[in-house]
């Protein structure tokens, strides 16, 4: 029997087995009208994906499907494939235990949310769900290329093309749902793998709190509506490239803004408060030129930069709008100064915090926890203070400015280091931020090399020296540029070194 079993294995290949069967007959009521829900949505309701693990074979053939009927580019990919790995432990014939590996192959696409954080963060409104279906579509024509969503949605979904300069992401293939006709993935699996569901939005929330799938980012985020069945009994898995850790995207343009414009805002604060601009009326120039170059530098961080004036639309949702309309406010309060315009000093700095504010919560509102509230808004606060104090100690040499950069300069050096102490813990409560040590420790150590060494040099001995009376004042221009030098290392480490969970299979997207 097993010669014969082989013989036909030989003959018969499993693409030329569906292939007949396919040519059998009507297909799309015998084989695929099963892949699909009967009936639309009600109220209450929406499509969503179902993915049978135990069928999955890790073929791909999905992601070529979908990349076909698209017309996706080389190298995009709406659909993925990942593997999980585990073990398990079974009584032996033998008795005692015997360990039982397990391999387990994922695929993942759009997960429709009830909640889309990339619907939410978009600050041009180029997503739309539908009422009726409860689909996330992208509009493409509506898109500035700035990336957030991708930073928002913790599923890996939204994907960049840098030939259209644009986000684009699954549909579900709603033009084919609308006809009754399966999505190109559904209909491409040889194993039926994939189906169309019906689900309802109310359990969807109150199930948030249930395993969802292994090793994958909390389902509580976004309430994605994807099922993953399977029969097999329950394991610890993990992703095969769980360990792999790999820096992320340095993102040049967004940490020149970010130090280019807090700055400006520092030096602004420092110059309108220490009276230092009637001593020094090209001071307030340079506040506006560092805080000009700052949003300049953020237009390059666009696929579509002549669409950047469209970036206030999704005040409502997005944090990102919010950073702009207060950045740009401050802005304007900072020109009305420079052509002798008078504001009380408390308008300027309550436009420099609100401004502030809303940058950090542009990193915080995506649920990584290495950029957390807690830890990006010392990054940044400090940033200001300790930039703002280095600008005034050029400005106005004195013992005590010097002292306050050398303070500040402690304090955020120390809020830094702080992370590295997860290096050891692996719990799953701080597995972001022991990727985001190990990553400091190891890959990126060279780059927090140079922050900590211009941290200590800028920062806090040579303003000791001056302080001391060992050095004039021709060292603080030096210590000045260590500062902001170490300020934009600082700012590489935090987007290189950020480490979310990923869906299996994609941890270094």
């Amino acid at each position: 029997m097993i010669d014969d079993f082989l013989a036909e294995q030989r003959q018969l290949t499993a693409v030329e087995e569906f292939s007949r069967v396919h040519d059998a007959g009507n297909l799309v009521e015998s084989r695929y009208r099963h892949l699909l829900p009967l009936s639309a949505p009600r109220p209450g309701e929406q499509y969503a994906f179902e993915v049978n693990l135990d069928q999955c074979s890790g073929c791909k053939g999905c992601v070529a499907a979908c990349h076909s009927l698209n017309g996706l580019d080389d190298g995009e990919t709406w659909r993925d494939t990942g593997l999980l790995l585990g073990e398990m432990l079974l009584p032996s014939l033998q008795g005692g235990n015997e360990v039982i590996s397990l391999q387990q192959t994922v695929t993942t696409a759009c997960h429709h949310c009830v909640e889309p954080a990339c619907l939410e963060g978009c600050p041009v409104l180029a997503y739309d769900k539908d009422p009726v279906t409860g689909i996330v579509r992208h509009l493409d024509d509506q898109c500035i290329g700035c990336s957030y969503c991708i930073l928002k949605c913790p599923y890996d979904v939204p994907k960049y093309s840098a030939k259209r300069g644009i986000v684009r992401k699954c549909d579900m293939c709603h033009g084919r749902l609308e006809v009754g006709e399966a999505p190109a993935c559904v209909q491409a699996c040889p194993n039926e793998a994939i189906k169309i569901t019906v689900v309802q939005t109310a359990v969807v929330r109150e199930s948030s709190s249930a395993p969802w799938l292994s090793d994958a980012p909390l389902s509580s985020i976004t309430l994605p509506t994807t099922r993953y069945t399977s029969n097999r009994p329950p394991a610890e898995m993990r992703s095969a490239d769980h360990e792999c850790v790999r820096p992320q995207h340095a993102h040049w343009p967004l940490v020149l803004m970010l130090v280019f414009t807090q700055l400006g805002i520092g030096a602004s604060i420092v110059t309108t408060w220490g009276n230092l601009a009637a001593a020094h009326s090209w001071a307030p120039y340079a506040n506006l030129a560092a805080f000009a170059a700052g949003l300049f530098f953020s237009v390059f961080h666009l696929g579509q930069p002549l669409k950047a004036w469209r970036v206030w639309l999704g005040w409502r949702t997005s944090w990102l709008s919010r950073e702009a309309i207060l950045l740009n406010a401050f802005g304007a309060v900072l020109g009305w100064q420079v052509v002798g315009g008078k504001l009380p000093g408390w308008v300027l700095l309550c436009a420099a915090v609100f401004a502030v504010f809303a940058q950090v919560m542009v990193y915080a509102d995506t649920k990584r926890q290495f950029w957390d509230v807690d830890r990006t808004l010392p990054r940044f606060f400090g940033s200001v203070f300790v930039l703002g104090a280095a600008f005034a100690l050029v400005l106005q040499p004195s013992p005590g400015m010097a002292l306050m950069l050398m303070a500040g300069m402690t304090l955020k050096l120390g809020c830094e280091i702080a992370i590295l102490k997860y290096k050891d813990d692996e719990n799953r409560n701080a597995r972001q931020l022991h990727r985001t040590a190990i990553l400091q420790l190891g890959l990126l150590r060279p780059i927090l090399t140079i922050r900590i060494l211009c941290a200590l040099t800028g920062g806090l001995f040579l303003p000791y020296v001056f302080v001391t009376g060992f050095a004039g004042t021709s060292l603080l221009l030096l210590a000045f540029g260590l500062c902001l030098i170490g300020e934009i290392a600082e700012r590489f480490l935090f987007f290189a070194s950020v480490a979310p969970d990923r869906m299996p299979g994609n941890q270094g997207s």
